[in-house]
């Protein structure tokens, strides 16, 4: 004899079961087979050191990869992935100057998974990784293109073709003050250290770049546009001084994690390392320019230390392989107390700010200190410029006005050469 609930009982698992079929049916995208995964983005950002693909999608994805000869291309399989418009559209984000790929493309390779080909126009060392949400962005795979020989920053400097000049609008009015009187400039001028084979060397960094647009300002003006125009037009200034260069830690539109922008710099035994950013805030009212510096002892603010945290997640939002690990670096990055750079940091900061209240009202009146990762460089003085608050709607615009970015690079240009004039590098005997 059954008893009422060993009755009922399989009718009941029956339409839970219904119900449940039903549900999954209401919330599975049209389109879409179960367990399947849509791409939102694909993204190719090219440049000289290395190219990279990132597709952007909905779920997580489970993928393959070789290489294949004669010709040189990159596989990639990507299981339970949607074939659609999105990847329908690849060979279009491909352009003409890119250094390593030739063609992008992608198709159904059989049921449930997706080929992508990079057909390349030279061997290559791929990085492929995944990286969690981060940012404005969801889970994205990452297919990093680096050259068989990397690019070495030491040779891109010592390149003999000449700097192309950074052209702008004739400038303002000028504040008598932007500009030395002529007993200032010659005070100011650069006397090489004696026995010094070499220029002055300065490492440029402008901030973000690539899958990391920084700061976002209110009419869509992004801060890595601003800060790579301001540097190359300061780079252009350098270059045009007698015993002076400067390199770019990037030249274009493309992601460098922190630790690389402190190891190119070094690997050009940089004299003096300068991070260029465009601050930004939760309210709209601030603004002024800031110089910070690495502090070995705590941030000398709360919005020091803020500012800190917001430039040290760059490398979450940009996206690091944490596969690759370089023993070499993790040396370098030493806890700058131990050395005599700080002091530097402080002297050219404060004259580089000194400078910059001639162009723009200052945030602060005086350098500030937080542990900023890319100011790391043990043995290279090391400075970080906010050039404006891009959060500020009339500083977002002056900060795209091309005049005013030459005036801030001209600014930059007289603090750092006004240091030197009184700091002369050391006697050097590296090579030229």
């Amino acid at each position: 004899m059954l008893n009422s609930d060993q009755r009922f009982a399989p009718p009941r698992r029956r339409l839970l079961k219904a119900a449940a079929g039903l549900m999954t049916l209401l919330v599975t995208p049209v389109g879409l087979a179960q367990g399947t995964s849509r791409v939102l983005a694909v993204r190719v950002w090219p440049a000289r050191d290395y190219t990279r693909i990132t597709l952007e999608y909905a779920d997580s994805v489970r993928y393959s990869h070789q290489i294949v000869k004669n010709p040189e291309r990159l596989v990639v399989d990507l299981e339970g992935v949607e074939f659609d418009s999105v990847l329908q559209s690849l060979p279009s984000k491909i352009s003409d100057n890119d250094p390593y790929i030739k063609l992008l493309r992608a198709g159904r390779n059989r049921p449930g998974v997706v080929r992508l080909v990079v057909e390349l126009k030279a061997e290559i060392n791929p990085q492929i990784f995944t990286l969690p949400p981060a940012g404005s962005y969801g889970p994205r795979l990452v297919l990093d293109l680096y050259p068989t020989q990397p690019v070495d920053p030491l040779l891109a400097l010592l390149e003999k073709d000449s700097p192309a000049a950074v052209t702008s609008p004739e400038a303002p009015a000028a504040n008598p003050h932007e500009t030395p009187r002529p007993a200032q400039a010659e005070k100011d001028a650069i006397k090489p250290a004696r026995g010094n084979v070499r220029p002055i060397t300065i490492a440029l960094d402008p901030g973000h770049g690539g899958e990391d647009p920084g700061a976002v300002g209110a009419k869509g003006s992004f801060e890595k546009n601003i800060t790579l125009d301001v540097a190359q037009r300061l780079k252009a200034k350098i270059d045009a001084e007698p015993n002076m260069r400067a390199m770019l830690t990037r030249d274009a539109d493309f992601f460098v994690p922190l630790q690389q922008r402190v190891e190119k710099a070094r690997r050009v035994q940089a004299d003096l390392f300068v991070s260029i950013h465009a601050d930004a805030f939760i309210r709209p009212e601030a603004r002024g320019s800031s110089v910070f510096v690495l502090s070995d002892k705590g941030a000398t603010s709360t919005a020091a230390r803020w500012l800190a945290n917001k430039e040290n997640a760059a490398d979450l939002v940009g996206g690091v392989n944490l596969g690759v690990k370089d023993a070499h670096l993790a040396k370098t990055l030493l806890d700058l107390s131990q050395t005599a750079t700080l002091n530097d940091s402080l002297k050219v900061a404060k004259s580089v700010l000194g400078e910059l209240g001639n162009v723009n009202q200052l945030h602060k009146g005086q350098v500030e200190q937080a542990s900023f990762a890319v100011l790391k460089a043990p043995d290279i003085p090391s400075l970080l410029v906010e050039t404006a608050f891009i959060s500020n709607p009339e500083e977002e615009k002056r900060l795209n006005d091309e005049a005013y970015q030459d005036r801030l690079a001209e600014a930059m240009l007289r603090g750092i050469k006004r240091y030197f004039a009184k700091n002369p590098p050391l006697a050097s005997t590296r090579p030229a």
